[in-house]
Order: C-alpha cells, then structure tokens, then sequence
C-alpha cells in the first residue's frame, strides 16, 4: 500500500469522480436522472474547465462529484480536486482516456500539498484511491520530490540560510545512502572555488559547496547542479524592496536538484550520481564583493564583476567547472538566473538552454508526456562578444537590458566543457494558485527532466 498521506485503498466506501470533457457533456448528462440535470443547471455546470459540482445523496453525504476539465486540459487539472474538494476518500470513476493514470495520481499528490512549518491547514487533503494501472513508486517519488522542493523553497530564509540547507541536503544523502562532502567558507579558496567564495563572503553563515555522491563508480556518469543563493539582496548592486521580497526562492535551483536527485536514487537508476550545490547568501558588508572587481573562476578565466546582482552564474560557474571534471554523460544544472526569462515566457514555463539536439528533443518530448511545460530558447553565439571585458576575459553580464536569460546560459556555458548539458532558468514558485500547484513554491521541469534520465539510464 502507499505510503504517502494523500492516497487510500478504501475503494469501497470512495465517493466517484466523473471528469469531463466540455464537448462531451450534453451527451452525458442526456442519459441521466431528471434530478441530475436539474441539479446541474441550477448551478450552471457544463463541465467547464476547473467547475466542481458536489452531487449530494439522499441522506446528505456527497453521492458523487462531477469535475469539468474543459477541452484542452491535461490531467495535471485533477489537482484541482485535491485543492478543492471536502475531506475524505475519492475515486476516478471516468476520465479522458488521455489522462494517464500515473499522471493523475502525481497531479493528485501535487494538489494535496500544504507548507505546514508555520501554519497548519484548516481541514485534512482529500484521498486518492490511486487509479488501475497507476505506477504507484513513480508517482510517489514525484510527488515526494516535489514536495521537497516545495518545501525547502517556501522556508524563509531564517529557517533555510546557508546552513540549513545544508543540513536539509546532507539528510537527503544521509537517507538515500549518498556520500557527502562540504567545503565551506575559506576553505573554498584553498581548493579553488574563488567565484562561489566572492559571492557568499559578506553573509554571516559561511559560503559551501556542497557534493553529494551516490552509485556505481562505473555506471555512467550523471551530475545535477543548483544555484543556493538563500537570499538575495543583489549585493551592493542591490534590489529594491519589490525585486528582494521573495528572495528566498533564490535558492530554488539548489533545490530542485537535491529533488531531482532524491527521485533518481529512490528510483535505483544505474548512474553514478553526482550532485552539486553552490551555497551562499548574497548580502551585504564591508567584505562584499563590488562592481568592478576581477575574480579568477575555478576554470581559469577571469571574471569582471559588472553586476553583483547577476551572481548566480558566478557561484554555478565553479559548481560546472567541477561537475565537468569527471566527464558526466549528462549535466542538468537549475537555477532561478534571470528575471528575463520570466519576462519572455511567465512564471509558469521555464526556459531551457543546450546545444545538445538530441538532448532538446528529448526533453521537448518528455515535458508533453509528463505535463511538465518548458521551452527552449537559443545560446545565440552572435551575443557572446557582448560579454567582452576591457580587463578581464569576460565580464558577469552582456551589454544593455536586453536578452538577459540568454546571456546566462551563454556565460554558464563557457564553463561547460561536457557535450549534453542542459540549463533550466526556473521561477520556482507558483504566483497564484493553480490546478495542482497551490501558491508559492515550485517544482519546475522535475518530471521532464526525471523522465529523461531514467529514459537514458534505466534501472
């Protein structure tokens, strides 16, 4: 039987869920009772997209649920149910035959989800009984990971400093039988880490990189790396209010891979994992790093800081050049980089970045099959002497305001020297609620990316 709190086996007594199609409803409601149909157009219903009609029995109790989906909707949209419906137990009883039964029960377990640190929910989730044919194991590392990020990104930065994240990653690796290895603070210059050192120095807690390793040395070689930055100011370039009030997601890409990596190991995929996470909190002081300031990267080149609130690739910069090292079959690295890529694609679809096409198509693919939207955009070679510096092989940003999310990658990449490499510019939070993603944070081309690697790597 699951595990996880949202799911149930109590077929018998669970209430019935009839999901349906705009285009379909006046065929199915034609068949049934008067009452029913009285009961839907006293409330309007015609199974619209999102629209819930509790139809009640005779002694009170809910006899069954009717949920429109509209006519475009995927099956992500079932986390609307686990949003919205009273407490209690619930089956699919019809569905669109394109709703896979796996993906229902993820978009379930995503819907079901609560931050509780802080605040309690109000009433218990609703319950599952999961599908015919429903992957349960795959669904539930999904739903497991996601709730991990989730969790890790809605935890303000008083409670996750670079500190705590730490502690939260060394669990991750302490439960999945991971080895884990810290470099922290000074010793971040010693073993040649300088740009990550630079950025995180100012802050209280120390900055680290942190490497969490997991499999058979001679399985190929996956690595995973994320962007930590647990709070943001922009340094002494620094944010106004309105850019600094949910810098606490800054940390999201970090995140997102210790999740991604949590899945791969639950999953016993052959890999030898690598995963690797900047850590830092970009503050300020009298020992903050400045504009202006040349700082050799672990690679070699040197870099002119033109921006101290572009420090997000500084810090992946040196995690790349590291993860490079041992020659990964594939590099995936995560990081909330740049608000341009918010402004060319909204919160909701990430944009990716490789040079690889048989990776790009891969990951196009996977984000259709697993619901999971994302986009790729170019590593437009004509921008790179953009980031041309006066002083230093390159400087931290391109010229003028424009094409920022691609002058991100294309800095990441000079540090990439791995033939499949893909970098994610996620938002990792979720605006306003929507259908299986409640407000706040969010886990973003996780099940695209999942996907790819168990498809490249299987167990």
């Amino acid at each position: 039987m699951p595990t996880l709190p949202f799911l149930t086996d109590s077929a018998a007594q669970a209430v019935p869920i009839h999901a349906l199609r705009s285009g379909e409803w006046k065929d199915w409601i034609e068949s049934r009772p008067e009452n029913l149909k009285r009961l839907a157009r006293a409330h309007d219903f015609q199974a619209q997209s999102g629209r819930i009609l509790l139809v009640p029995a005779t002694d009170g109790a809910i006899e069954r649920v009717l949920f429109g989906v509209g006519d475009k909707a995927n099956a992500m949209a079932m986390g609307a149910l686990a949003q919205h419906l009273p407490a209690g137990d619930y089956r699919v009883a019809a569905a669109p035959r394109e709703f896979a039964a796996t993906l229902v029960t993820v978009a379930w377990g995503l819907g079901a989800y609560a931050f509780e640190l802080y605040k309690k929910r109000k009433r218990p989730a609703p319950r599952l009984v999961p599908p015919d044919g429903a992957d349960l194991g795959e669904a539930e590392r999904i739903v497991s990971a996601s709730w991990l990020a989730r969790d890790l990104v809605n935890t303000p930065t008083n409670d996750m400093g670079p500190d705590a994240l730490h502690a939260a990653a060394e669990a991750v690796a302490k439960e999945n039988g991971a080895t884990f290895e810290a470099i922290v603070g000074d010793d971040l210059l010693t073993q040649n880490y300088p740009l990550i050192h630079a950025v995180g120095r100012a802050a209280a807690q120390a900055p680290r990189l942190l490497h969490l390793s997991w499999g058979d040395q001679s399985a190929p070689r996956l690595a995973l790396v994320g962007k930590g930055v647990t709070f943001d100011t922009g340094g002494l370039d620094i944010k106004p209010s309105a850019g600094m009030r949910m810098m606490k997601k800054d940390m999201g890409g970090a995140a997102h891979a210790l999740a991604l990596a949590q899945a791969v190991m639950q999953a016993g995929l052959k890999v030898k994992l690598d995963v690797y996470l900047a850590v830092v909190e970009n503050s300020i002081s009298g020992d903050a790093f400045r504009p202006g300031d040349v700082i050799a990267s672990r690679k070699g080149p040197t870099v002119e800081i033109d921006n101290t609130d572009a420090e997000g690739r500084l810090v992946l910069a040196d995690a790349l050049t590291r993860a490079c090292e041992d020659e990964p079959a594939l590099l995936l690295d995560f990081a909330t980089l740049t608000g341009a890529a918010r402004t060319a694609l909204g919160p909701d679809i990430p944009p990716f970045f490789t040079n690889d096409d048989a990776l790009a198509a891969e990951l196009a693919s996977a984000s259709i099959e697993s619901a999971d939207p994302i986009w790729r955009m170019p590593l437009w070679d004509a921008y790179e002497s953009d980031m041309d510096s006066p002083i230093a092989d390159m400087k931290n940003t391109g010229d003028g305001a424009f094409a920022g999310a691609i002058f991100g990658a294309l800095f990441l990449r000079r540090f990439v020297t791995v033939q499949s490499w893909a970098h994610f510019d996620i938002f990792a939070w979720a605006p306003r609620e929507k259908p299986s993603r409640p407000q706040g944070g969010e886990a973003q081309a996780l099940r695209a990316a999942l996907r790819v690697i168990k498809a490249r790597f299987p167990a």
